[in-house]
Order: C-alpha cells, then structure tokens, then sequence
C-alpha cells in the first residue's frame, strides 16, 4: 500500500508540472497571435498614412486639369496653382472651401515647374535650422 501512495506521490508533481505546461503554451500562442494582429493592424494604417501622404495620382481621367504647384500655408490650408489647358490659376484651398485668387498672367515657365533637386532642398533645409 505505501508503493501505491509513493508512486502516487511521484506522478502527481509530474502531471501538474504537465499541466503547468500547457497553460503556459497556451498562453504563448494568445499572445503571439495577439501581437501579431496588433502588427497587421499598425502595417495597415502605416500603409494608409503613407498612401495619404505620397498624394498618388487619381485613377479618374483629368486631361487638362493639372494641379501645378502647391504651398501648404496652415494645416489644411495651402494655395494651389492649377493648370487648365494653357492658362494658370491661383486658388486658396481650405477644407471647407475652393477660392479663386487670380488668373495667372504669365503661367509659369517650364523651368520653373521642374522640382528642385533633393540636395538643394535638404541645403536649404539645414541652413534654415542653422539660424
């Protein structure tokens, strides 16, 4: 009778430590899973503020309406030169409202559209900071 107890005894740490086992394997799977739905998540909206950001060109058919240039001035204010067929115009921009500013005399040149280098704009940058 004392071996039944004893052997007993000797299986019952075995089987908790088993159990032990599990939970903890259960529990790593929650929180794998967990984490990785948290990082699908943020990958998306990532994704969505970049999209946002880069201002891809539209699928829609837009011959010869041209947004030229663009200066943000607030927020969600900014001033717009846009292009439709030969004549430019300058129009403010708020989220609640498009306003003509003024008809363009002269469009812009050619040379005066193309962006400026990233090296310029970085020089330029880094002397503004420096002030």
């Amino acid at each position: 009778m004392n071996m039944r107890w004893l052997g007993l005894l000797l299986f019952v740490p075995q089987l908790s430590w088993a159990v032990g086992e599990a939970n903890s394997a259960a529990q790593l799977d929650w929180a794998t899973t967990f984490g990785s739905l948290i990082f699908v998540l943020a990958f998306i909206l990532l994704l969505a503020w970049l999209l946002k950001r880069m201002r891809f060109p539209t699928m829609t058919n837009q011959k010869g309406l041209n947004i030229v240039r663009q200066l943000p001035v607030g927020t969600k204010e900014r001033i717009v030169i846009v292009q439709a067929g030969e004549e430019q115009f300058l129009v403010g921009v708020t989220s609640q409202s498009i306003q003509l500013i003024s008809k363009l005399e002269t469009p812009l040149s050619e040379q005066e559209l193309e962006p400026a280098p990233f090296a310029n704009q970085l020089t330029q940058l880094l002397k503004k900071n420096a002030k």
